[in-house]
């Protein structure tokens, strides 16, 4: 997706809005992380720990790691993203948005082309995709973000400022989207984004599927 399409498809003021993370969220398991451990597995190996104990920023340490690739690999990252498997429900949740006339953004810390090959037809059912860009033109991979925040390679609450709205939902799973989630209306977390809600006493909800997802926004919002 262009960043001209992304720009036209930014909506004006509505009630709902729902935000996604991409990489194990949509995704079953973290393609991403998977992926830089496969393509960058010592350094990997030594700033995984420390952006996960929030020593180091993710825009430091996921720019690190990505622009330590060689960027004759990029066609491999490509294939390396196919048939990852998505998480079940995720259709039938865009049925029910689209009924709603609710929009569905995946904002995704990691790369775009991931997103887009993972997705593959679905894509289109998003009505906008913010991820991480990396031009290939050089000996190493050059990250370019539209939204680098302070702290993240995407921003996700700058983001969200793109999309305002009465109730702002944020589904996520990890540190990528602790800020997201802070901000959001009502927030549905799991695995590490779980935890790092309980630390700071942020009400969410529990999800394995969004199926899950799909039953609560529905007896919510008929």
């Amino acid at each position: 997706m262009t960043d001209d399409k992304q720009k036209s498809s930014i909506p004006n003021n509505q009630q709902r809005v729902v935000f996604c993370d991409f990489d194990g969220t949509i995704t079953v398991e973290e393609t991403f992380v998977a992926m830089l451990k496969h393509f960058a597995p010592e350094l990997s190996s030594q700033l995984m720990p420390e952006i996960y104990a929030r020593r180091l920023s993710l825009r430091s340490g996921v720019r690190q790691l990505l622009e330590s690739i060689p960027s004759e690999r990029y066609g491999e990252i490509v294939e390396f993203s196919r048939g990852r498997l998505m998480r079940p429900g995720l259709v039938e949740l865009l049925d029910f948005l689209d009924e709603k006339k609710v929009d569905f953004a995946i904002v995704s810390g990691g790369l775009r082309i991931m997103v887009e090959t993972v997705m593959g037809d679905l894509v289109h059912r998003a009505r906008v995709i913010y991820a991480v860009d990396v031009d290939a033109s050089g000996s190493r991979l050059q990250v370019n973000s539209e939204f680098e925040g302070d702290e993240e390679l995407v921003s996700k609450v700058r983001v969200m400022g793109q999309h305002p709205a009465e109730e702002q939902v944020a589904i996520g799973d990890s540190l990528t989207d602790f800020n997201m989630a802070l901000q959001a209306s009502s927030v549905f977390a799991r695995d590490r984004l779980a935890q790092y809600l309980d630390e700071q006493q942020k009400p969410y909800t529990k999800w394995d599927n969004f199926f899950d997802v799909l039953e609560n926004l529905s007896q919510k919002w008929n």
